[in-house]
């Protein structure tokens, strides 16, 4: 699905939509091709592969956008922190390199990678290898030196083993009306947030907190100019007047809602997650500054006017969930 239609769809599955039941026909075939795959795995059918070094996964149990990217990249920051060499594998969602895997910089072109990897590059500094085939990419990491390995959005690739799964969700939207697609926005039914290590709730929960659940926010950081990447603080505010506001992202709402938090009157144009920006998008006819996220300017740079901002966050966890995870952590060295 894609544009309107899968925005349109989203808001149906997150707000309980009374004619998604005439989707439940299908959501059974899916969560049968889901028990199946799961099975085949669990049984040795199908080949889970292990990398010899710790694998942390982080992924969603929804569709939609949960706040997922920056976690990782607050994860991978930590891992260096406390003296491991991480590197991160991803599927590169909206590349098409000719050759994998490929290893990205915050210079590899986005439509070779996509754009969250190159996101990601940019904001850690850490070894990022984009493949479809998880395992290929990890073992690429690892022969680079890498001592733990964090699956960007690998909850369902079980073909890469994993010492740790880490399930992000969206406090606000939660999991919707509770439905496997297409009938909901769940990729597998709820039990599996029981197997999972723990989930990281994005904001206040609006559901009751699962075991082993804590929460993070998204705090805004800083200003960057698009154009030449220079860096200012939030305040005193480095344009004027009110802005437009552009988000190709899965839950662009919650970018629209950090603004108005942060007293910034926006205009707001939200597209489809992903979405292959032109300069039409952002060409507006009343010289306003446009604002966006960091993962929407790595496909805007070259796009986007002049007065172009880009609004840096960073994922905040609960100092419960960082002891926690120290001591899993120590558990795997």
């Amino acid at each position: 699905m894609k544009g309107r239609v899968a925005e349109r769809w989203l808001e149906a599955a997150y707000g309980g939509a009374a004619w998604l039941r005439l989707l439940r026909p299908l959501e059974s075939l899916y969560r049968l091709a889901v028990a199946r795959r799961v099975a085949a795995y669990r049984s040795g059918r199908r080949r889970t592969w292990r990398a010899g070094v710790p694998v942390i996964v982080v992924g969603n149990l929804t569709l939609g956008g949960t706040g997922k990217s920056p976690m990782v990249a607050w994860l991978g920051r930590h891992l260096a922190e406390r003296g491991w060499r991480p590197g991160i594998v991803s599927r590169g969602y909206g590349g098409s390199a000719a050759d994998y895997p490929l290893r990205v910089t915050e210079t590899t072109p986005v439509d070779r990678c996509g754009d969250e990897p190159r996101m990601l590059a940019r904001q850690t500094g850490l070894p990022v290898v984009v493949d479809p085939d998880r395992p290929r990419g990890g073992k690429a990491l690892v022969e680079a030196g890498c001592d733990i390995l964090i699956s960007d959005d690998g909850l369902q690739h079980l073909a890469l083993g994993r010492d740790m799964e880490l399930v992000i969700v969206d406090g606000r939207r939660g999991f919707g009306n509770g439905r496997c697609l297409p009938a909901g926005p769940l990729r597998e039914p709820l039990g599996r947030l029981e197997e999972v290590d723990a989930v990281l709730v994005n904001g206040a929960p609006s559901f009751a907190m699962p075991e082993r659940g804590w929460t993070f926010r998204l705090a805004p950081m800083q200003w960057r100019a698009l154009q030449d990447d220079s860096r200012f603080p939030l305040l005193p505010l480095p344009f004027s007047g009110p802005v437009h506001a552009v988000a190709g992202i899965g839950n662009p709402g919650r970018f629209f809602a950090t603004l108005a938090e942060m007293g910034i009157e926006a205009r707001p144009h939200a597209m489809a997650d992903h979405h292959a920006f032109t300069a039409r998008d952002l060409a507006f006819d009343d010289g306003l500054p446009v604002v966006m996220t960091a993962k929407d300017a790595e496909k805007c740079q070259f796009l986007a006017p002049a007065d172009s901002w880009v609004l840096e966050v960073e994922a905040q966890p609960d100092a419960g969930f960082a002891a926690w995870l120290d001591a899993r952590l120590e558990a795997l060295r």
